[in-house]
């Protein structure tokens, strides 16, 4: 029997819907993106992928978690603040998503993780037992920024909604 190989730098897939509004505007943005997980100092550090310009830590996994969205929403609300019509807004946004970190380390790291997983006989934390596994080509980094006060706006449903949360990066 092979012995389990111990991953350190977890790649988590993460889904956010928050409801932004802006200068005249009420945006709904819908993101799908990825991060890395590790413990540093007795702390769970999530790092953005995609989106790359966050990072937050907590206590456990799930307060990680918590405080990397309320992060991300800060930056919503702030692009939100300086952007003075709804174009704006949604370009700003895009590029926030888009915009990689300076040397892409954090990414290579993800897709390492992710190979590691996928060829080794490895095993995530407990810590880590109770989040559901996807794989990630399931569901591809994506952003959708949709202005919902339009007077042309279709009716809403519940469909339309999205549940935040996180997930494991699943072997195969």
């Amino acid at each position: 029997m092979t012995e389990a190989r111990v991953v350190t730098e977890h790649p988590l897939i993460i889904t956010l819907q928050d409801a932004v509004a802006g200068n005249g505007f009420l945006a709904r943005i819908t993101l799908f993106g990825r991060t890395l997980m590790r413990q540093e100092g007795g702390k769970w550090w999530m790092y953005g992928v995609q989106p790359s310009a966050i990072a937050a830590s907590g206590n456990n996994i799930a307060e990680a978690f918590l405080n990397f969205k309320n992060s991300y929403q800060v930056i919503l609300f702030d692009i939100a603040q300086d952007s003075k019509d709804f174009s704006e807004f949604k370009r700003e946004v895009e590029r926030f998503f888009n915009e990689a970190d300076s040397d892409n380390e954090d990414e290579r790291m993800w897709y390492e993780s992710l190979k590691t997983i996928r060829t080794q006989n490895c095993q995530p934390p407990d810590e880590f037992a109770d989040l559901p596994r996807q794989s990630p080509e399931s569901i591809p980094s994506s952003l959708t920024v949709d202005r919902v006060d339009a007077k042309d706006q279709t009716k809403f449903t519940p469909k339309d909604n999205v549940a935040d949360g996180h997930s494991y990066a699943r072997a195969a």
